[in-house]
């Protein structure tokens, strides 16, 4: 999934008593709280109300509560059919059989694997994406069995995303039960690659090929707990590979060394000041090279992530990142006066666009309206998910909790309590609903 500290998008889990239900670590609470303020001290009209007023609407949102076990059931089913990352074909197929169930016009697997269904409106226009994305961070042969006992349920991925999976289909049917008929339209879609080194390859396709300029309005439902992402967190991930000719440790010794390289560029990094507001981080996550303990390697690598929430903090420490590389080169060729020369390559393999969504946008006024409409708290917050793409387009785009309360993301004991969880669906349905008024 998607938030801050989803390494490819992982969302915080566990928040205290006191906090609103939701994935929150209490560096978000600030943010909450301005931005809270800032929502209230600028009110529209309470959309959320005016269209609990209309029967259709209710009959939606009660379907929406009603249908709950229906939701989890699709919740436990879709998280059982593996989706690797770049191997989402099976539980996509199987999404699309949903959509088409569910009575969706003009399901669709799009080139990059992204399923798509469409619920007509009155017009083309506005036209809102509702999505979840499909994959997962597990690899292949992870057992992907859910277990249940009582509200709890355990499983790789039960969470992030199936969650965000099933509540998405229970926004169509409780549209349909409801039988609402919205003025503009909504496509609903299953993304892959929100996870690592998918790089939001599903929806960089969604936007700048499969709906290319037609898209008004977009949400993501990723993750467990009732927040709302607008601040998008900015991601660069990078492969550095030192190389040079190699030899004996002893018989070759005075030649420059590419792990030593590596070193010095590590030492470098960890040594990094970051601000922490705007929140800026960084980490190497993986290291690598050599071929025996009495070798000069002939390579050593590294990948390093790097974040921020403000586009120019990141431009910053992606700067710092580039000099402390190419500094670690030349230290180490000067240090062994060039014997063996070393080259270093530095190569792109992730960028999720950071910005923001302001927070006096309609699309977040909607969304704190629809959420005091149904007695739930307005809890925002920053994070890395689908949405960064159309913020990065200036598209007016969320992501949302699906409800319930989740542990574990991205680990192999993740779990989900369903207590209460049809809030998440409730609040999904009145806001997709809320979002296609022109």
């Amino acid at each position: 999934m998607g938030v801050l500290n989803k390494a490819s998008g992982l969302r915080p889990q566990g928040s205290g008593p006191s906090q609103p239900p939701g994935t929150l670590r209490p560096v978000i609470v600030a943010i909450v709280i301005v931005v809270s303020q800032t929502i209230s001290a600028q009110p529209r009209s309470d959309v959320g109300a005016r269209l609990l007023r209309e029967a259709p609407v209710r009959a939606a949102v009660q379907s929406a509560k009603d249908d709950e076990p229906h939701t989890i059931a699709d919740q436990i089913r879709l998280c059982e059919i593996p989706a690797p990352p770049f191997k989402e074909a099976e539980r996509g197929k199987a999404y699309a059989d949903l959509f088409r169930a569910s009575g969706l016009k003009n399901v669709r697997i799009d080139k990059a694997g992204n399923v798509l269904g469409e619920r007509p409106g009155q017009a083309a226009r506005p036209h809102l994406v509702f999505s979840a994305h499909l994959d997962t961070v597990f690899p292949d042969g992870t057992g992907v069995k859910v277990t249940r006992e009582g509200n709890l349920l355990r499983g790789p991925g039960i969470g992030d995303d199936c969650r965000g999976l099933a509540v998405v289909l229970g926004v169509v049917r409780a549209l349909q039960k409801g039988k609402v008929q919205t003025p503009g339209t909504i496509t609903f879609v299953g993304t892959v690659g929100e996870e690592g080194l998918g790089d939001l390859r599903g929806v960089k396709a969604l936007f700048r090929e499969t709906l290319k300029d037609q898209v008004d309005r977009f949400v993501s439902v990723d993750g467990t707990g009732l927040g709302v992402t607008h601040i998008a967190v900015g991601s660069r991930r990078y492969r550095v590979t030192f190389k040079g000719p190699g030899g004996h440790s002893y018989g070759a010794f005075g030649m420059a060394n590419p792990i030593h390289a590596l070193g010095r560029a590590l030492n470098t990094i960890a040594d990094f000041q970051v601000p922490h507001e705007p929140r800026t981080t960084f980490s190497v996550g993986r290291t690598g090279g050599g071929t025996s303990v009495n070798a000069i390697p002939s390579d050593a690598w590294m990948e390093i992530d790097l974040r921020s929430s403000d586009p120019a903090a990141l431009r910053s420490l992606d700067a710092r990142f580039h000099k402390a590389v190419d500094q670690a080169l030349a230290q180490e060729n000067e240090r062994w006066t060039n014997q063996g020369r070393l080259t270093v390559q530095t190569e792109l393999i992730g960028e999720r666009p950071a910005g923001r969504t302001p927070a006096t946008a309609p699309i977040i006024e909607t969304a704190a309206w629809v959420s005091k409409a149904l007695g739930l708290p307005v809890w925002f917050d920053a994070g890395s998910t689908d949405a960064n793409l159309p913020i990065s387009l200036n598209i007016p785009a969320i992501t949302i909790d699906g409800g319930g309360e989740g542990s574990g993301a991205h680990s192999l004991d993740e779990a989900f309590d369903t207590t209460n969880s049809s809030l998440g669906t409730q609040r999904a349905v009145l806001l997709a609903i809320a979002l296609a008024q022109p």
